[in-house]
C-alpha cells in the first residue's frame, strides 16, 4: 500500500508538470495582452520568449536537481519543488507586468525540471525488468496531463485570465501535502553520492553519463527521436488547418485523442508488450511503427483517415519508455538522478529546436513559391530522423550494468 501511494504521488507530480503547461495555455494570449496592453501579434512574440525561457531552465537545471536528489534524496527535492511551484503559480496569478511573468517562468522551468527526480524515484523502486514498464506509467501520466490541462484551463478561463493559475497553485500545494505524508525516501547511504558541480551542469552530466559504454549513442537516439516525435504538438494545429480545414475545436479533439492513445499504450499495453518481446525489440518496434505513421501522415489527404491513424501513432510511443528502461539499467543506482537529469536536459534542447525545424519545414512546402505543395513534409522529415535512430540503435551493443561510483 505504501509503495502504491508513493507511485500515485509520483504520477500525479508528472501529470501536474504536463497539465500545468496546458492549463495556462488557453489564457496566455489574453493575459499577455492584458499586462502589456498590446495586440495579439506582440503577445505571440512574448509568448514565444516565455516558452523558450521555460525550456532553457529545464535544460540548465535538470541535471542539477537530479544530482541534488542523488545526494540529499528524492523526497525533499520533489516536495520542496512542489511548494515553490505553488508559489510560482500564485506569482503568475498576481503578475501585472511582463517582467513578473518572465521571473515566474524562470522559476517554473526550474521546478518543472523535477521530472528527472520523479523518473529517478521510479527507477529506485523498480526491479531491473520492471523499469521500462514503470517508465511507461510516467509517460501515461504525462499524456493524461497533456489531455486534461487544456480542457480544464479552457473551462476555468470562463472565470477570468487568473483562474487557471490559482487552480494550478492549489493542485501543486495539495500534492506537496499528499507527498509529505506518503512518500518514503529511497536514497540510502548505499547509493548516496556526493554533490559535485562539475556533474550537476548539463555539459558535465552529459560527459560523465556519456562515458558509460553504449550510453552516448542511446542519448543521441533520445535527442533525435524527441525532435522527430515533437512534430505532433509542433505542427499538428497548422497541418490540420491547412490540409483538412479543421478549426480549433477539431484540432483540440484530435490532440486529445492522441494524448488518450498514448496514455492507454504506455499505461496499459506496454507491460505485456515488453514481457513478450523485451526492451530492445520494443524500441525497434516502436520506432518502426513511428516511421509508418509519419509516412502515412505525410501523404494523407483525408481528415478522418488521419484520425483513424491515431492508434498507430500512439503505439509508437512504446519506444521512449523502452529506451529509457535500457539506459536506466545501464547506469548505477547512485547515478539514476544524474541520468534522468541528463535526459531532461536533452529533451529540453530538442524541444527548443524541434518547433523551429518542423514549422519552417511546413512553411517551406506550403508557401506560394514552393516547388511543390506538401503540407505533410514535416512528418516525412520525422520519418527520416526516426529511420536514422533505428540504424544507430541496431549498431549499438547491449550496454552492461554499471557499478556504483
Amino acid at each position: 500500500m505504501n509503495k502504491r501511494l508513493a507511485v500515485t504521488f509520483i504520477l500525479i507530480s508528472v501529470m501536474l508538470d504536463s497539465m500545468g503547461i496546458g492549463l495556462i495555455m488557453p489564457v496566455m494570449p489574453d493575459l499577455i495582452q492584458e499586462v502589456e496592453g498590446q495586440g495579439l501579434g506582440a503577445a505571440a512574440v512574448w509568448g514565444g520568449v516565455l516558452a523558450t525561457i521555460f525550456a532553457a531552465m529545464q535544460f540548465l537545471f535538470g541535471p542539477t536537481l537530479g544530482s541534488l536528489s542523488d545526494r540529499y534524496g528524492r523526497r525533499p527535492v520533489l516536495i520542496i519543488s512542489l511548494v515553490i511551484m505553488a508559489f510560482d503559480y500564485v506569482l503568475m496569478a498576481l503578475a501585472h507586468t511582463i517582467w513578473l511573468l518572465i521571473i515566474a517562468r524562470l522559476i517554473g522551468g526550474i521546478t518543472a525540471a523535477t521530472q528527472s527526480t520523479s523518473a529517478a524515484y521510479m527507477a529506485d523502486i523498480s526491479a531491473p525488468e520492471e523499469k521500462a514498464a514503470n517508465f511507461g506509467l510516467i509517460g501515461a501520466a504525462f499524456g493524461l496531463g497533456f489531455v486534461l490541462g487544456p480542457l480544464i484551463g479552457g473551462a476555468l478561463a470562463e472565470y477570468g485570465t487568473r483562474a487557471p493559475f490559482w487552480a494550478a497553485a492549489a493542485l501543486a500545494a495539495a500534492n506537496a501535502i499528499f507527498g509529505y505524508f506518503v512518500l518514503p525516501e529511497t536514497v540510502t547511504d548505499r547509493i548516496r553520492r556526493p554533490f559535485e558541480w562539475r556533474r550537476a551542469n548539463p555539459l558535465g552530466a552529459f560527459r560523465n553519463i556519456g562515458s558509460l559504454p553504449g550510453l552516448k549513442r542511446l542519448l543521441l537516439i533520445t535527442f533525435v527521436y524527441t525532435i522527430a516525435f515533437f512534430v505532433y504538438p509542433g505542427v499538428w494545429a497548422y497541418f490540420g488547418a491547412e490540409r483538412f480545414g479543421w478549426g480549433p475545436g477539431m484540432i483540440g479533439l484530435s490532440l486529445g485523442l492522441f494524448g488518450i492513445g498514448i496514455a492507454i499504450v504506455q499505461g496499459l499495453l506496454i507491460r505485456p508488450i515488453l514481457n513478450r518481446v523485451g526492451e530492445r525489440k520494443a524500441v525497434i518496434l516502436g520506432l518502426s511503427v513511428d516511421v509508418l505513421a509519419f509516412v502515412a501522415l505525410g501523404f494523407v489527404a483525408n481528415g478522418w483517415v488521419a484520425l483513424a491513424l491515431t492508434p498507430l501513432t500512439a503505439l509508437g510511443s512504446i519506444a521512449g519508455p523502452a529506451l529509457q528502461g535500457i539506459m536506466s539499467r545501464t547506469a548505477s543506482d547512485d547515478q539514476q538522478g544524474e541520468l534522468q537529469g541528463t535526459v531532461t536536459s536533452i529533451n529540453a534542447v530538442a524541444t527548443i529546436i524541434a518547433p523551429l525545424l518542423v514549422t519552417q519545414t511546413f512553411w517551406f512546402f506550403t508557401k506560394d513559391s514552393a516547388a511543390f505543395y506538401l503540407p505533410g513534409a514535416p512528418f516525412l522529415l520525422s520519418a527520416l530522423l526516426t529511420i536514422g535512430c533505428i540504424a544507430v540503435f541496431m549498431q549499438t551493443p547491449r550496454p552492461k550494468r554499471a557499478r556504483a561510483t
